[in-house]
């Protein structure tokens, strides 16, 4: 991307006083933790089947989580939006829907959830209904987290405005048997030099699981935040794995 291109674009990296509680969560000094509230996953099957997204919301407050991230989708990962609305009342934490959400009514369904922000994945949209999707959030006060896996969305995404930007390091978390890259947001921190200032920085996924990235690796690459999901929702004391996480 060109310096032009990052000029013209950096007004919109900064969108102000609309939907602003899960973006000022994540821009306090230091690594910040987004944990995530889900039964099951596509990959993994059942996680947590059993698990109360009120209790789960509690305990990761109490361990210092800075936001949650809460799935609704019933087929894939067994959540619905009264999770999401548990985990709302539950806690002072901001909360971010994180499903496949691609039009302008799921924009509006998240609204009426309660939900501080969404999920938009990159992949899954065409590029051009990117920016309206988000203007469309952050008019009703929902913050967009932009999901990319490879070095080529990050390019797209920047050009679409986004500016809280997630580094999946999964390459298909749809697909029954996706592969991780756990070296993935690293080699991607590479390219967070050519971007405009301000932006948000997650990494997400193989973070805090057994082998996967350290989440001090993380911060040294110059996260603002790490997604964990299956690391604590299979914990037996997910306040005090996101202790040990933030120690780590």
């Amino acid at each position: 991307m060109s310096t032009r291109t990052l000029t013209r674009e950096a007004r919109v990296h900064n969108p102000a006083g609309v939907g602003c509680r899960f973006r000022h969560a994540l821009s306090s000094e230091g690594l910040s933790l987004i944990a995530e509230i889900k039964r099951r996953s596509p990959s993994r099957g059942a996680l947590r089947e059993d698990a109360d997204a009120r209790a789960l919301a509690v305990e990761y407050q109490r361990g210092g989580a800075s936001c949650l991230s809460v799935l609704t989708d019933s087929q894939l990962f067994g959540g619905s939006s009264q999770d999401l609305r548990d985990a709302c009342d539950a806690s002072d934490l901001p909360v971010l829907r994180k499903d496949f959400l691609t039009t302008h009514v799921h924009v509006h369904e998240t609204h009426q959830m309660g939900a501080d922000a969404m999920l938009v994945i990159v992949e899954d949209m065409e590029s051009t209904k990117l920016r309206p999707l988000q203007e469309l959030a952050l008019t009703l006060g929902i913050d967009v987290l932009t999901e990319v896996r490879t070095e080529a969305e990050l390019d797209l995404a920047v050009g679409q405005g986004a500016y809280m930007i997630a580094v999946n390091q999964r390459d298909d978390p749809k697909n029954s048997h996706p592969t991780v890259d756990y070296n993935k947001a690293l080699r991607i921190a590479g390219m967070f030099d050519q971007l405009p200032p301000g932006i948000i920085k997650v990494a997400a996924s193989g973070i805090g699981v057994p082998d996967g990235t350290p989440l001090a690796d993380i911060a040294a690459a110059g996260y603002d935040a790490a997604l964990v999901g299956e690391a604590l929702v299979t914990a037996s004391n997910p306040a005090g794995a996101i202790r040990n996480l933030l120690r780590s």
